[in-house]
């Protein structure tokens, strides 16, 4: 026998046990165990964006019926027409995100390193709000922002209304239907959406880090810099996901906390649905709206260097 070959596999003894292959049942369970979500994933996302997809390119009318013409321009129509309220859409739900992550970042520290015994109290008040409707909570928002309210008064005595009249988000002093009572009604809705991500990736982080980052003489400040907020990126890059996406959709909070001047794509979409009844437009300002959103998370993703989001 030569050197490169391999040697021959040695004889099983009588006493020993066979390998035996894996039957064709055992390697399909893994298979079985999916196709509930996969179906699940067919019915209801798959075949509704393939009709939505259909339906962005058909013409005629709701008289008349409507029918596939692969009219392609309906997109260009619609971002001519709507882009204002994308625009609108983006910077709203990203001023609402940054809010999100400055208001959560702190309190999911405080609750993952500080809370103690208090932990799972203070959880089950930021999950709190999910008991109640998104519509009701909403609402509430009307009477908390009402003119000639504790909320307006405090912000007019700290000169607040002033800097946020400047810059256009407010009018004079009067909150209510303004852009600014739009994205504190989004941040107040996706706030739990950031707090949860942050926890669970802060609560993940060894104590032991922190301890060995006091030994090299690192400051508080400098231990969170380069130590706790790096290994918490996938935390934020989550709960920044979580937020801007559905934030971006939304149409609730720009329809009863804003004005005609506070549409959001959300808003154009519903009515373009419901009201209008232009369902090729509507169709084509989702798919827009998707690809938009979509085209920025993977570039966003991609800078963040958190591919793998765990």
């Amino acid at each position: 026998m030569s050197l490169t070959e391999a040697p021959p596999a040695p004889p099983t003894g009588p006493g020993e046990p066979k390998l035996r292959k894996p039957s064709t049942r055992k390697r399909l369970v893994p298979y079985w165990l999916l196709l509930p979500g996969v179906l699940w994933l067919v019915v209801f996302f798959a075949l509704p964006l393939v009709y939505q997809a259909s339906t962005s390119v058909q013409t005629g009318s709701l008289e008349k019926g409507f029918e596939v013409t692969w009219h392609f321009r309906t997109y260009v129509d619609a971002l001519r027409d709507y882009y204002p309220q994308f625009i609108r859409s983006l910077l709203y739900a990203g001023t609402a995100t940054i809010l999100c992550l400055l208001l959560g970042y702190p309190l999911a520290y405080l609750i993952a390193f500080k809370a103690g015994r208090w932990r799972n109290l203070v959880l089950v008040l930021v999950i709190a709000p999910f008991f109640t409707s998104f519509l009701i909570r909403t609402l509430a928002w009307k009477t908390i922002l009402a003119d000639g309210g504790a909320v307006v008064d405090v912000l007019g005595t700290l000169h607040v209304l002033d800097v946020t009249s400047w810059l256009g988000w407010t009018e004079n002093n009067r909150v209510l239907a303004t852009p600014m009572a739009v994205v504190c009604g989004l941040t107040y809705n996706f706030l739990p959406f950031m707090i949860l991500p942050l926890y669970t990736s802060l609560e993940r982080i060894d104590g032991r880090l922190h301890e060995a980052a006091g030994d090299l003489y690192a400051t508080p400040a400098t231990t969170f810099r380069k130590v706790t907020f790096p290994l918490s990126m996938p935390g934020v890059v989550s709960g920044t996901l979580l937020t801007f996406i559905p934030a971006s959709g939304d149409y609730v909070n720009a329809e009863l906390l804003g004005s005609t001047d506070t549409k959001m794509v959300g808003s154009v979409i519903q009515s373009q649905f419901l009201r209008v009844l232009d369902y090729p437009t509507a169709a084509a300002l989702s798919f827009i709206l998707m690809a938009v959103v979509l085209l920025m998370v993977t570039v966003y993703i991609r800078r963040s260097g958190t591919e793998d989001l765990v």
